[in-house]
């Protein structure tokens, strides 16, 4: 039963707001410990003495975190309690990026590294919970509010950690302030201990291993997957392809930083319109049609008009915060909720990390862009079929099982 219907009316508003504030100050701190390394990624390694090696390993541990320990936040939930473990996230979270911020080693700084993102891994699958549990009647506000504030924070390490380590002259002070974030984020963590949910010890009805054969789950997971893609080949591409169609580094990275701060105004509007309907799939197909516009001219059209067709793009990403909600409105209970948040996004995760090595390979073995957008233009092929599946309005624990079902949530 949800915490909300538990207490009583006076409290219940007061609670209420708690919740929104834990989630909001959680999910601000998501994903600074990856998008505070990226602006100081060379400073980093000369300082660490840090290989290529070294180097392509700390880009890949967001995904190889967000996968693996994504995958066990269900069972570590149903056995420390929601709540509880959300603390415990941030707390790892906050450490792990205290420990970096202070160390002078490459592998102590990759290890500790790894433990600030398991952390962020526990937050990506438990808040999707969070919300289907005590608001289950408004997933599509409280979507707003998480992708908002992780589409907030996401921009603020990115934006503010160069600025930050040229005031003080030292990039360990640059680094060490973001766990600071997650040290104000745990507090009304702290007070909710004691509104923990009921725990649910038993295996659920929506465990890893039963979704492997759910093809809503799978759709879902590709969805995520190719969504997530994308968006790695934009944030990690696009200042290349700006440069490579004549724009200065200065010009590529002023409209990086546009193009990410876009996510801001997207992620409130997307949640709000898909929110209306029972069935989302007239949004994934306008969703896609963006991406593809945009995508068209960015490799067809003059390069002058690239800052337009970049914002075509940024709309499209709406398909983030549009896949986060189906993790909540495809599932009836908050368990199912939490098995397919685990599934979708480790699978998801897993998927999106292969896009943008790929465009790099495409691009050296051809010395051009043709082949990198062909790849991208068949991801958004994969990304219209599973999302038409996914859209629909249908929910996982109404799929049959494979062995006596003949064609699952037909």
């Amino acid at each position: 039963m949800s915490v909300l219907a538990q207490e009583t009316r006076g409290r219940t508003s007061s609670l209420a707001w708690l919740l929104v504030l834990g989630i909001v100050l959680a999910a601000l701190n998501l994903r600074t410990a990856v998008t505070s390394v990226g602006p100081l990624l060379d400073q980093l390694a000369g300082a660490l003495g840090m290989t290529s090696v070294g180097t392509g390993v700390l880009t890949t541990l967001p995904v190889l975190a967000f996968a693996s320990v994504g995958a066990i936040t269900p069972t570590l939930a149903r056995r420390v309690g929601e709540h509880r473990l959300l603390l415990l996230a941030l707390v790892t979270l906050g450490v792990g990026m205290l420990i970096r911020s202070m160390v002078g080693s490459a592998e102590i700084f990759l290890l500790s590294s790894a433990v600030a993102l398991s952390g962020g891994a526990v937050g990506n699958v438990l808040i999707p919970t969070l919300i289907k549990r005590h608001f289950p009647a408004r997933t599509g506000i409280m979507t707003t509010v998480y992708t908002t504030a992780l589409a907030v924070g996401t921009m603020l390490a990115a934006a503010a950690t160069v600025p930050i380590e040229r005031a003080s002259g030292d990039w360990h002070i640059a680094l060490g302030v973001w766990a600071a974030l997650a040290a104000v984020a745990a507090i009304p963590w702290l007070a909710l201990l004691r509104s923990e949910p009921e725990r649910d010890t038993g295996a659920g009805d929506a465990g890893i291993r039963r979704l492997v054969g759910s093809r809503l789950a799978w759709m879902v997971a590709i969805y995520f997957g190719t969504q997530s893609m994308i968006a790695y080949i934009m944030f990690g591409w696009l200042p290349t392809i700006l440069t490579d169609g004549g724009y200065t580094t200065s010009q590529a990275g002023l409209i990086l930083g546009v193009f990410t701060a876009l996510n801001i105004p997207v992620s409130i509007a997307t949640p709000m319109v898909a929110s209306r309907f029972r069935d989302q799939r007239p949004v994934v197909v306008g969703l896609v049609a963006f991406y593809t516009a945009g995508f068209l001219g960015l490799w067809l059209g003059p390069a002058s008009m690239a800052p337009g067709w970049i914002v075509l793009v940024a709309v499209g990403m709406g398909s983030f915060p549009l896949a986060l909600m189906m993790l909540a409105l495809r599932t009836r209970t908050p368990e199912a909720t939490a098995g397919l948040s685990a599934f979708g996004q480790s699978a998801g995760y897993l998927i999106a990390g292969a896009g943008p090595l790929l465009v790099g390979v495409l691009r050296e073995a051809t010395g051009g862009w043709a082949l990198p957008y062909t790849m991208i233009f068949l991801v958004l092929v994969a990304q219209l079929c599973t999302g038409l599946y996914a859209g629909r309005d249908r929910y996982l624990e109404d799929e049959r099982p494979p062995a006596t079902a003949g064609r699952i949530g037909a």
